[in-house]
C-alpha cells in the first residue's frame, strides 16, 4: 500500500440546520484497505459515507478521492463545487451499496447489473452482458439472472446490488450497512461476497454492526460518536483492548 490514500479526509464538517452531524473528520484509507466504520446510530458513519460520493455536500474541510477533490475544484485558495455531470463523472469509480437495495423491480437481476455500463458509460449490451453474467456468477447467482427482485430473497437482492456495484468497474466500494436489514441467516452470504472483494484486492469502507466481520477482514477500524474519531487503528487490537471510555462503553454492549 504504497503512493497516495484512495480517501483522505481532511476536517470534515456536516451540519443539517442546527444538528452537526460531521465534526471535523480526519482519516485516511489506504489503496487496497478494508476499512470498518462502528458507532452507535446517528454517529455519522453514514453521513460521512455519503459525502464521499457527494451524495451530501460537506460544509468545511476537504475529501478527496485517489488525490482528486472530491465535489469540488480549487482555484486558488477557494473550492467552488463542481456541476452534476462533473460530480456524476467521479461517482463513477465509486460504487455504493446501501441498506435497502434499490434494485429496478421490473428488470431482471441480469438488466440491473448491465444497465448502468450501459447508460453512464455507453457500453455494448454483448459487453455489459458478459461482464454482468461473471459478476452474477461470482456472488453465487449464476442460476438467478432471468429472476426479478421480488424473487429473491433480501439476501439475494443485496448480492445484486454488489454485483451492480461492481459492473461499473469502481475504485473505490462503500458499503453503508450491508446487511442490517436482512434476516439473520441471509447475512453469512453477503459477508461471504464482501470477504471475497477484500481478499481480490479491492479498496472498501464498510459500516457495519458485524464485528466479526470487521476483526477478520477488516485492515483499519474507526470508532466514531458524535460526530467525531473517538478511536482508530488495527480491529483486533480496538475490539479485544479499546483504549477509551465511550469505546469502551458501546462494545461491551455490542459484543
Amino acid at each position: 500500500m504504497t503512493g497516495q490514500p484512495m480517501v483522505k479526509a481532511e476536517g470534515v464538517h456536516k451540519s443539517y440546520g442546527a444538528a452537526h452531524i460531521l465534526r471535523g473528520i480526519d482519516l485516511e484509507v489506504q489503496n487496497g484497505e478494508v476499512f470498518c466504520l462502528v458507532g452507535p446510530s446517528g454517529s455519522g458513519k453514514s453521513t460521512f459515507l455519503r459525502c464521499i460520493n457527494h451524495l451530501e455536500r460537506i460544509d468545511g474541510g476537504r475529501l478527496s478521492v485517489d488525490g482528486e477533490l472530491v465535489g469540488y475544484k480549487q482555484k486558488g485558495d477557494k473550492l467552488y463545487e463542481l456541476k452534476d455531470s462533473e460530480v456524476a463523472v467521479q461517482r463513477r469509480d465509486i460504487g455504493m451499496v446501501f441498506q435497502r437495495f434499490n434494485l429496478f423491480p421490473h428488470m431482471t437481476a441480469l438488466a440491473n447489473v448491465m444497465e448502468a455500463p450501459i447508460q453512464v458509460k455507453g457500453e455494448s449490451k454483448a459487453v455489459a452482458r458478459e461482464r454482468a453474467e461473471r459478476l452474477l456468477d461470482r456472488v453465487g447467482l449464476g442460476d438467478k439472472m432471468g429472476n426479478y427482485p421480488s424473487q429473491l430473497s433480501g439476501g439475494q437482492q443485496q448480492r445484486v446490488a454488489i454485483a451492480r456495484a461492481l459492473a461499473m468497474e469502481p475504485k473505490l466500494m462503500l458499503f453503508d450497512e450491508p446487511t442490517s436489514a436482512l434476516d439473520p441467516e441471509l447475512v453469512g452470504d453477503v459477508l461471504d461476497v464482501m470477504r471475497d472483494l477484500a481478499e481480490s484486492g479491492m479498496t472498501m469502507i464498510v459500516v457495519t454492526h458485524e464485528m466479526g466481520f470487521a476483526r477478520e477482514v477488516g485492515d483499519s477500524l474507526v470508532f466514531m460518536d458524535g460526530g467525531v474519531v473517538v478511536e482508530s487503528g488495527n480491529p483486533r487490537d480496538v475490539l479485544t483492548n479499546p483504549q477509551q471510555d465511550r469505546t469502551k462503553a458501546f462494545l461491551s454492549k455490542v459484543l
